[in-house]
């Protein structure tokens, strides 16, 4: 018979587990950013498919902005925004940096870069 008994100690655990643990708290530390990132993607195609007919800059900014108020979005600012024309289409984008504390003086950095082309003459 054998005395001795196989397996993974608690110490065995804590160094298995603890990878886990880092990532897992990385994930909770960047979901409000992509959550917003999310709020902002969707007030672009929102207003990517309002926008009809004759389209000025002031307008597709005005039409943006409803939208963040609806979606309390609060960071970027639709002044961040780059309406621009490109081959008789506007296009809409939103390039912006996010950070994320981790843990004492190292932080999570997330750039999104999102285009949407809108329509109009």
């Amino acid at each position: 018979m054998r005395n001795r008994q196989t397996g993974v100690t608690l110490l065995g655990w804590v160094i298995l587990l603890t990878p886990f643990a880092i990532v897992g708290y990385g994930g909770i530390r960047l979901a409000p950013i992509f959550l917003n990132y999310m709020k902002v993607a969707k007030a672009m195609d929102q207003t990517a498919k309002e926008m009809h007919g004759e389209i000025s800059a002031i307008a597709v900014r005005n039409a943006l902005d409803r939208h963040f108020e609806i979606d309390m979005v609060e960071y970027p600012a639709t002044k961040d925004m780059k309406i621009t024309r490109d081959e008789g289409n506007w296009v809409l984008e939103c390039a912006y940096d996010d950070e994320a504390p981790f843990f004492g003086n190292v932080s999570l950095h997330v750039v999104f870069d999102k285009k949407v082309k809108l329509g109009g003459g």
